[in-house]
């Protein structure tokens, strides 16, 4: 499968969407500030895929690194989003003290929220670095896929 910028827009689109539609049924959840948190989430991460999508042919990583960054930020974006959720349908308090307004979830709950959440701030975090390291002045001159037309283009 070819990763590429139409690709992270639609999903990017696709997330605003949910976002949106989350947001239309916040006051539904266990927990209505946690459903306001994951209706910014949808709209936050969807803008964020919306504008990865615009800069991605400016992202020059190898194939398995380009491709580890796509999935790594898919799988952040729509997992903020639906821990999000998941947290407000609950009522859970795992890492939202703040949000939590005195709710809490069962313990298997409180604990996949928590788990949810600390795997995505892992792999957003490693997706954050991957496409700084592909974003970096000098990877447009050491990436042997770029051809010289290209780099002469870009000076």
């Amino acid at each position: 499968m070819e990763f590429n910028q139409r690709h992270l827009i639609w999903h990017g689109v696709f997330l605003f969407l949910l976002g949106l539609v989350t947001g239309l049924a916040e006051q539904r959840f266990t927990n209505a500030r946690m459903g306001l948190s994951a209706h910014l989430e949808g709209l936050m991460n969807g803008t964020f895929l919306i504008v990865l999508g615009a800069i991605w042919a400016e992202v020059n990583l190898r194939p398995w690194a380009k491709a580890t960054a796509f999935w790594a930020a898919l799988y952040g974006c729509y997992g903020n989003w639906l821990v999000t959720t998941l947290a407000a349908v609950f009522g859970t308090a795992a890492n939202t003290p703040i949000a939590s307004q005195g709710h809490s979830g069962q313990p298997w709950q409180e604990s996949l929220v928590a788990a949810g959440f600390l795997s995505i701030a892992v792999v957003i975090i490693a997706c954050s670095l991957i496409l700084l390291w592909g974003l970096r002045p000098s990877a447009l001159h050491s990436s042997p896929r770029v051809s010289g037309v290209a780099q002469a283009g870009r000076k």
